[in-house]
């Protein structure tokens, strides 16, 4: 994945790669799926609300930093508010359609690194997250806080780490805008 220019792959990256090809194996049918005919699950999820609850709850389920009890970290209503503004807005294939727009123009590092400052709230339970040294690689990373609990859906999850991890990264950087 890294090109000439980059030095070796350390012995934590090198386990951030062996994560992902896990998580690939594990979970990424979804990926396959979204990222080759997201139209044709587009139309089988547009024309059941059954389908489209069982696809969102799934990953809900699988995604979710939870003890197997996903209603206490994400409640019902919340899911179910989820599932209906894709039903009634009936915008689940824009949801699966940017998987294929990626797939057509992969994100690829380059050895320049970006000057502009980035952070990352790293939650445990998220896909699986490059460490800090790789990202270095191509970012000027000002923040990188690994967070005790969460998941892909952290905002729902944990919403009082996130938005304080996200005040503490821009609290430095708003000192020297003004």
């Amino acid at each position: 994945p890294l090109g000439d220019g980059f030095p070796p792959v350390t012995k934590e990256e090198n386990d951030f790669l062996r994560r992902i090809s896990e998580f690939a194996a594990s979970e990424g049918a979804y990926s396959a799926l979204q990222d080759t005919k997201p139209q044709t699950l587009a139309f089988s999820l547009s024309d059941s609300p059954v389908g489209l609850a069982a696809w969102i709850a799934e990953k809900f389920l699988s995604w979710a930093d939870h003890d197997g009890a996903l209603e206490k970290t994400i409640s019902l209503d919340v899911l179910l508010t989820n599932i209906s503004l894709y039903w009634f807005g009936n915008t689940i294939d824009a949801s699966l359609r940017i998987y294929k727009e990626n797939k057509l123009q992969p994100l690829a590092f380059d050895t320049a690194v970006s000057n502009v400052p980035i952070g990352v709230a790293h939650f445990p339970k998220e896909f699986p997250t490059p460490p800090r040294s790789w990202l270095e690689r191509c970012f000027r990373v000002e923040r990188y806080t690994e967070m005790p609990r969460g998941g892909h859906f952290a905002a729902l999850e944990q919403p009082e780490l996130l938005t304080e991890d996200i005040r503490a990264m821009f609290r430095p950087l708003r000192k020297t805008i003004k």
